[in-house]
């Protein structure tokens, strides 16, 4: 069923057609909030709320952006509060048992094991630098960089401008490639 029916049909009462929403956005949540939050138990909580919010608030939800908009809107908001109640930016890297399997995860025999290593060493060096940023600039980073949304996008789902956005990404993005010098200076 197309997707402006469907919360049509869930601003009306209709459970089946929430329902439906849910299952159409779990995984694209779930994944996002993983992205966010860096561990599977926030991920799975902070998915949650999302929903809970959704159910609660979909009457609320103009049809001015995609749904998809406003998902990433209340995941962010729900990740960053997550992290403020802990009182610290202490989020935790991602675990090979917490990584979100999909068909990109299928073997490739044209990769050997030294590459396979030289990606995992990358991909930790990597996570470990995300995980230094603020999660105001990390949430801006993960959106623009990682899951490819525009900056108009971005700044929709964030609540902020589109320079305050461009000067969040700009200050991830040079942390970022300062900290991978850094880690990269002493490994030569």
């Amino acid at each position: 069923m197309e997707e402006l029916k469907l919360i049509e049909l869930a601003q009306n009462g209709d459970r089946k057609a929430l329902t439906d929403l849910v299952k159409m956005y779990e995984q694209t949540v779930y994944n996002f909030s993983f992205k966010i939050c860096r561990h599977k138990d926030r991920a799975e909580h902070t998915m949650q709320e999302t929903f809970l919010s959704m159910v609660k608030s979909i009457n609320q939800f103009s049809g001015q952006s995609k749904l998809s908009t406003w998902l990433y809107r209340v995941v962010a908001n729900h990740c960053l509060m997550l992290a403020r109640s802990e009182n610290k930016y202490g989020f935790t890297s991602i675990d090979d048992d917490d990584a979100v399997i999909d068909e990109k995860s299928i073997a490739d025999w044209k990769i050997t094991p030294d590459k396979i290593a030289e990606n995992n060493e990358l991909k930790q060096i990597l996570d470990e630098s995300i995980q230094k940023l603020e999660p105001e600039y990390r949430i801006v980073f993960m959106l623009r960089d990682v899951e490819g949304l525009s900056t108009e996008e971005t700044a929709k789902i964030v609540e902020l401008s589109i320079p305050a956005v461009k000067s969040r990404l700009h200050r991830a993005r040079a942390f970022l490639r300062n900290e991978l010098n850094e880690r990269f200076k002493y490994e030569q």
